[in-house]
């Protein structure tokens, strides 16, 4: 029993699993995080503007941004917004080496197969159709050029984004065909997005493109790097699209000389804080070692709720408070303490 128990909460502390909406263990910190609100922070521009909008928003890694965003979409969803969300690293892009171009195909992707019964795939058709002996050329497609329909799109689509990310060797070579034509490319995307407005309600549309933040930057001969590349010097293509966008971003570029002109081009970038463990004194801020515990205790207590986090599952409150203000209040830092402290835990007095 102890062991089945430390098992399961040892999976309740997975540091690479952000939750979802309406998760019964989310813990609202905004007010140890400086009053950070999502909802007003990046919701209200979206609900409010009547012109597409597209917001940055960042933090380190691991402190919540994909929990907030998910949170985010429901909430728009709930104002009657369709919202399209993906997390760009797990199938169409490859962080380690990524350019525009695997962002410009991801988000067309993404649209594209979110609102396929809300517009006519017309204009991406013949966008595939003009690029289409290129695409032969690398082998991505085996689809004869008059059988291009909807299905096909899509899976063409789809193709193209997944051997950008698998597939080096061919990767430059289709960067290359998509960036002579990535106006083009973007022009289809808008009329195909223009039409789908026309069938949604109150036409409401918000992409949402997260984990772009953990793009690994790489610094070319010229002191540029490739975040320069992609979120400075096509502002104008991501910022293109007809709907509403947010775009996570490295928070290293948001707090570089470059942080000013990153304002000039999107406006303020919303930045999701760690949690306060201390004053500026070095003081222990109680609220957020209180906000702390709790976020621990609700994990804890979905698989022993009866149990007391201070004597039961910590041998004393010191050490579940030493844990916490270790972790900097930096919520993965917690959970990956909380994993490496099961590593060493044989049983429990509960």
């Amino acid at each position: 029993m102890s062991e089945e128990l430390i098992t399961n909460i040892y999976n309740a502390f997975d540091p690479f699993q952000p939750l979802e909406p309406d998760d019964p263990v989310y813990v609202d910190c905004h007010q140890v995080r400086g009053d950070e609100n999502i909802f007003r922070e990046l919701g209200k521009k979206i609900i409010r503007s009547k012109q597409p909008t597209c917001q940055l928003y960042t933090g380190h890694r691991g402190v919540g941004k994909s929990t907030e965003l998910k949170r985010l979409k429901k909430h728009l969803e709930e104002k009657g917004f369709f919202v399209v969300y993906f997390a760009a690293d797990q199938e169409d892009i490859d962080s380690e080496d990524a350019q525009y171009t695997d962002i410009l195909l991801a988000c067309t992707r993404h649209i594209l197969e979110e609102l396929e019964n809300l517009a006519s795939p017309k204009p991406l058709q013949e966008w595939l159709k003009g690029r289409w002996e290129s695409l032969k050329g690398l082998a991505l497609t085996e689809v004869s050029l008059e059988k291009v329909n909807l299905e096909t799109t899509i899976s063409q689509f789809a193709k193209l984004t997944a051997t950008l990310k698998a597939v080096p060797s061919t990767r430059e070579t289709i960067r290359k065909q998509v960036d002579i034509h990535s106006i083009s490319l973007i022009d289809a995307l808008n009329e195909f997005i223009t039409e789908a407005k026309t069938n949604l309600k109150d036409s409401k549309l918000a992409v949402i493109a997260d984990n772009l933040d953990r793009i690994v930057p790489v610094t070319r001969v010229d002191g540029r790097s490739n975040h320069d590349e992609i979120f400075l010097d096509r502002c104008g293509q991501l910022r293109a699209l007809q709907c509403h966008v947010i775009y996570t971003v490295p928070i290293s570029l948001v707090y570089s000389n470059r942080a000013t002109q990153v304002r000039d081009n999107y406006g303020d970038c919303q930045v999701l804080p760690m949690i306060m463990v201390r004053n500026t004194d070095n003081s222990v801020y109680e609220p957020g070692l209180k906000t702390l515990k709790e976020l621990i205790g609700k994990r804890v207590g979905q698989f022993a709720p009866d149990a007391s986090l201070d004597t039961e599952i910590f041998d004393k409150s010191e050490t579940i408070e030493r844990l916490c203000l270790a972790s900097g209040g930096h919520v993965r830092e917690v959970m990956q303490l909380m994993q490496t402290a099961l590593d060493w835990t044989d049983d429990f007095h509960y």
